[in-house]
Order: C-alpha cells, then structure tokens, then sequence
C-alpha cells in the first residue's frame, strides 16, 4: 500500500475519488494526493479515528492541513509506542515511495477521544464524520455501543463490502435517517474497489460530496455496491 501503488490500482479501476483513511493519522496523505497529480483522480486526505469507546470514525477533509490538524488532537490523545514485531513497521513514505521514516506511536491503538469529541472535532477541522463498516461487530459502532446516540452529528454510515446494501438497509432501517455508503476499507491493493458508492455530482469535489450527502440541488447518492 504505497502513494504510487494506490494511485495506479485506482486509477486501472477507473475510479474517481478516493481517501486515505490511515488509522489515527493523516502522515501519508500528502504522498498520495501528490502521487495523483496529472491523473484523473481525486484523492481525499482523512483519518479512521478510533474513540475510545473503540468505535471508527473516518473523517474526510478537503485539505490536508485540516487532516493534519485533527491528527494533532488524535496524536495529543494517544498512549503507547507502536511494537513493531507484533503489529509490524508504521511507514510514512513520500510521492514516489521513498521512505522517509516511521511512525512510532501506537496508531492501532484507541484514543481518549469520545464518539461525540471526536465527530465534534471532524466538524470544527470543516470535515465529515461517517461511521465506519457498521455492520461489523468489532469496531463499528453499533457493535461497541449498541446503538447510534441519538444527537450524534454523523455525515453518513458506512457498510463495508462484506454485507448487501439491500440488507444493510433492512437491518438498519431505523437509522436510515443518515446516507449510506459502501467502501472498499481496503488494506490491501486488490482490495480498493471492492466496495464503492457512486455519487452524481456537478464535479468532484469535497463541496460536491458534501452536498451529495446531503441531498440537496441534484445531487445525490446514485447506486451502491
């Protein structure tokens, strides 16, 4: 999973937009957004920021100083040093793959964010705050919760690839109030574009899907799957 390799594996996939959604940090998408340049792609820098209740939380931004901001708070609310014989070298690598050094903070770790700080802190960075792969048990957040809080600010809900869309809606249907996506979560090259949502924008860009998730004008969520 390197800037090079995500960018061509997207862009032989014909897909338009993609994050980056490294666990409680935003080191590396820079690399990638600048490994994007003069392809047809747009690449969103963002987070999968784990609370500490352990739920997911990706946060999408249009920049990658809003990015960097939020990773501040996360990194200032993360214990422990990442073992790297058990969960293996953290690398932050620049557009043309080159390694420039390693994370050594436990980035798989949980923050002592809560859910709602951490939705809160999405939004006051400009950004999105959707619900990561909630039809799974561990790390979703009706898996660690139980449930959605109610005045919780989500953007959107993610499914991953692993369940139906037509199914999530059925088993979900109480929180239908909130857009559903589906993402690839990908963790390794084959893996991006296994789960994707198809937005009809007037262009894209981050405003764009902002709207889209909102239903507003004609944008909208077009298909899934």
């Amino acid at each position: 999973m390197s800037p090079q390799g995500i960018v061509k594996e997207a862009v032989k996939k014909e897909i338009d937009l993609i994050a980056i959604c490294d666990h409680n940090s935003a080191e590396n998408s820079g690399a990638v957004i600048k490994a994007s340049e003069r392809r047809e792609l747009m690449v969103l820098p963002g987070i999968e920021v784990a609370s500490k209740e352990e739920v997911h939380i990706c946060a999408l931004f249009e920049d990658v100083d809003d990015a960097l901001n939020m990773q501040s708070l996360i990194y200032d609310n993360l214990e422990g040093e990442n073992n790297e014989d058990a969960f293996g070298m953290q690398v932050v690598a620049n557009a043309e793959d080159e390694v420039l050094g390693f994370n050594r903070k436990l980035l798989i770790g949980a923050t002592s964010l809560s859910v709602e700080m951490v939705v809160d802190s999405i939004h006051f960075f400009n950004g999105l705050a959707i619900a990561a792969h909630i039809d799974r048990e561990r790390f979703g957040i009706i898996g660690q919760l139980g449930f959605i809080p109610p005045n919780l600010r989500l953007d959107a809900l993610e499914i991953s690839p692993k369940m139906k869309m037509e199914e999530a809606q059925v088993r979900f249907s109480e929180y239908q109030k909130f857009p559903f996506l589906c993402s690839s979560d990908a963790h390794y090259l084959n893996d991006i574009g296994k789960g994707a949502t198809t937005f009809l924008l007037a262009d894209t860009t981050f405003e764009e899907l902002r709207i889209a998730l909102k239903g507003e004008g004609d944008r909208k969520i077009r298909n899934l799957k």
